[in-house]
């Protein structure tokens, strides 16, 4: 079985240990997010500090969207999107990797504190009951200020989220 994660598409195409992972892992991918991948990738706004770094990012990203525009991936993304709440069948990455676009709506029950696509993360965590992972410390910080009911992992603790057992399951 795998172990799945909230996240954004954005995440999984700059954190490589995230597409080799020591056991079986399902990403679970909010739509808007994809459609951030071509915003981030036509930017002139650097995403990194490094210009080699960022010229490496640009190219995941493109590496990326371009994985999702396969007919195949297309085809299954566009059933995801018929339907709020509606998933797509997994998009697979490798052995140990899937990808399920999900199509999150934001209802803006967290307008305050966070921005849409942050909406969207929380309402799918606590919908499927599943850990966010972000490298965000901001994000983080704000989740537990406002004492939102999901769990949220670092991407830098990604390794011990692997290992850590789910809410439900504690």
């Amino acid at each position: 079985m795998s172990r799945p994660f909230v996240t954004e598409a954005v995440m999984v195409a700059i954190y490589g240990q995230l597409l080799a992972p020591p056991a079986p892992v399902e990403y679970i991918v909010p739509y808007t997010t994809i459609l951030e991948l071509y915003e981030f990738q036509s930017s002139a706004d650097p995403m990194m500090d490094n210009p080699a770094d960022d010229q490496h990012v640009k190219t995941k990203i493109g590496e990326m969207i371009s994985y999702f525009e396969e007919p195949l991936n297309k085809k299954k993304i566009e059933r995801a999107l018929s339907v709020p709440w509606a998933k797509s069948p997994a998009i697979l990455f490798g052995d140990q990797v899937s990808l399920t676009i999900i199509n999150a709506m934001d209802t803006a029950q967290f307008g305050e504190f966070f921005d849409p696509i942050e909406t969207e993360l929380l309402l799918t965590s606590q919908r499927l009951g599943i850990p966010i992972l972000t490298d965000q410390v901001e994000l983080i910080a704000r989740i537990i200020e406002s004492e939102s009911p999901v769990q949220v992992f670092d991407i830098d603790d990604f390794d011990f989220a692997m290992d850590d057992e789910p809410l439900d399951q504690v």
